[in-house]
């Protein structure tokens, strides 16, 4: 295998850990300090798949947290790479945390709380939103102001009856 596929091969697989891990165990809810609801792994409390939140904005892209990392907060265990990136999340969590706890803004909008998958992401005006699917992303994207101010506006009913 030639040096260039071997980093698409990894992604190729740890989209499928993730997609296998999402599918298998249902999402436990936890709230933040603001009543928001956010995605973890019913077993684990992982948020996000035990991905770091701050790498979507250092890197650029979805990298595992380590176990030795982590940070209880907001009834949710999140992971970072480093010790940089989880003082940062202690610091200022309202700025790294996933919009909305992780829930796909294309789903509230449709007054439906669906949890993200934290490999299909974008970053859009500085905040971090998860979608269930490409196609949700791809929607998100050709309309995301429009999208984000309808998702805020439905987000408090949506989310009071995420778990019900």
């Amino acid at each position: 295998m030639t040096g260039a596929r071997q980093p698409e091969k990894a992604r190729k697989w740890l989209g499928v850990l993730v997609a296998l891990a999402l599918a298998l165990v249902p999402p436990a809810i936890s709230w933040t300090a603001e009543r928001e609801p956010v995605v973890t792994d019913a077993n684990t409390g992982l948020a996000i798949s035990g991905i770091d939140p701050v790498a979507y904005f250092t890197g650029r892209k979805p990298v595992f947290g380590r176990p030795a990392l982590e940070l209880k907060r907001d009834g949710a265990v999140w992971r970072f790479r480093n010790d940089g990136n989880r003082r940062a999340f202690a610091e200022h969590p309202e700025v790294y945390r996933p919009r909305f706890g992780g829930y796909d803004p294309v789903a509230i909008v449709r007054d439906r709380s669906v949890a993200g998958n934290p490999l299909v992401w974008a970053i859009v005006g500085e905040r971090l939103y998860l979608f269930y699917s490409d196609e949700a992303r791809s929607a998100f994207l050709a309309d995301s102001d429009s999208i984000i101010a309808r998702a805020a506006r439905k987000w408090p009913a949506v989310a009071r009856t995420v778990g019900h």
